[in-house]
């Protein structure tokens, strides 16, 4: 059984099946006669191969011997006999630029290392299996992670994950014939995340709990601000701020729930009188997606002073570029995200603040400030650009204090 398929380009694909497998290759062609001659020629050859009349080699790649008319017998072809880390060479040669963002690219790259050391960077792609996965899994799983436990399950998945990536887009070219082999694959198991908490009920499970240092900073990850805190932070990083950027950054990111690399990738024409238009990571079929975020008075105060010492440029959060060996910046570079994590550290160490474990700490308590003030599900969604209920249920629950007030109500 063959057919003929048309991609987007008007190239003509070949899928048929043959000693139960699935094959796709493409005719790099755009006449469609051309294209059916080549169809009826494949079925022939499959017949001619299925009476015996043909003879298929055992060294020889089957899709090539029988599109060839069993001119090519050889070994399989070294452009289908693809390695990994030869695989991932060509995906990354072969994605348009800035299809993806450069945090992706290096996150990739870094799981790219750990797959080619543990599968194999001479590993034949296409011999890779179910079991394959696994064995891949197993052997992560008794790495070390973070805080003197074990590589989390999740980084795990999102190796695989990057792989699941390359491996569809390596379907689409023809490059592999089959699935990607996820299906299956068994990991560890794992604990929910808890819901977000406040800092007073974080420093009495501590003290209640005699927790080592690693479950302390758990539960710190876990970390929001009511809105009173808030304004207090607030007010404190625009006392002790080094750098006049630092305290918009920090009231857009409390006062809008935006990503860390929403900020950096922020520019001043975003900002206007009633809203913020964020610029989003993910794309929408091929295009760049904005949310709109309503503007508090506090920003919008905030963006409109440092409007009046911002150095210059596109970029909202910017600094000057430093040369080597010199003091200032010669031109004008968006913050980083080292540069967006050590000013965040350096701002609040020494205070109360610490233990605040990054920005996105502002962006828990915007979700659950909003939810805590009854704002419908749909908005905060909105506003936020969140996609999985298993974040929304981390927030999505009254204050401590309003709870004994329902409890009581019902019971007394």
């Amino acid at each position: 059984m063959a057919w003929l398929q048309n991609d987007p380009s008007g190239n003509f694909h070949i899928s048929f099946r043959f000693a139960g497998r699935k094959y796709k290759r493409s005719l790099k062609t755009k006449n469609e006669t051309e294209a059916q001659t080549r169809l009826h020629r494949l079925e022939e050859n499959i017949r001619l191969v299925e009476s015996g009349r043909l003879e298929l080699p055992d060294n020889a790649d089957a899709p090539i011997f029988l599109l060839s008319d069993g001119k090519l017998e050889s070994k399989r072809s070294a452009t289908e006999r693809v390695q990994l880390s030869g695989l991932f060479q060509r995906y990354f040669d072969g994605i348009p630029d800035d299809a993806l963002e450069d945090t992706t690219v290096d996150g990739m790259k870094t799981h790219q290392t750990h797959l080619e050391r543990h599968i194999g960077a001479r590993f034949p792609i296409d011999s890779l299996t179910r079991e394959t996965l696994q064995t891949y899994v197993q052997k992560r799983a008794k790495a070390p992670g973070i805080r003197g436990r074990k590589l989390s399950p999740a980084t795990i998945r999102k190796e695989l994950v990057t792989l699941r990536s390359v491996w569809n887009w390596a379907l689409a070219e023809s490059i592999v014939a089959t699935p990607y082999p996820l299906k299956g694959v068994r990991f560890p198991k794992t604990d929910e995340k808890p819901h977000f908490q406040t800092m007073q009920e974080i420093a009495d499970q501590i003290e209640r709990g005699n927790l080592d240092e690693a479950a302390s900073l758990d539960l710190w990850d876990c970390l929001f601000l009511t809105r009173e805190q808030i304004e207090e932070l607030l007010d404190y990083v625009e006392q002790t701020a080094n750098h006049p950027f630092i305290y918009p950054m920090f009231v857009a990111a409390a006062h809008t729930g935006v990503r860390r690399s929403e900020l950096m990738r922020s520019q001043f024409v975003d900002f206007n009188a009633t809203h913020m238009v964020v610029r989003e990571k993910k794309r929408v079929r091929g295009q760049r997606s904005t949310r709109r975020v309503p503007m508090s008075d506090r920003l919008t105060k905030a963006i409109k002073q440092w409007r009046t010492v911002h150095p210059g440029g596109l970029h909202t959060f910017c600094i000057p570029d430093i040369a080597r060996s010199k003091k200032s910046r010669e031109s004008l570079l968006p913050i980083t995200r080292n540069e967006a994590n050590d000013h965040f550290q350096r701002t609040l160490a020494g205070s109360k603040w610490e233990v605040i474990r990054g920005w996105h700490c502002l962006r828990h308590s915007f979700c659950s400030n909003c939810a805590s003030q009854g704002v419908d599900q749909r908005i905060i969604d909105a506003w936020v650009g969140h996609t999985t209920e298993a974040m929304r249920k981390r927030y999505r629950h009254l204050f401590p204090t309003k709870e004994q007030e329902v409890i009581k109500s019902v019971f007394g």
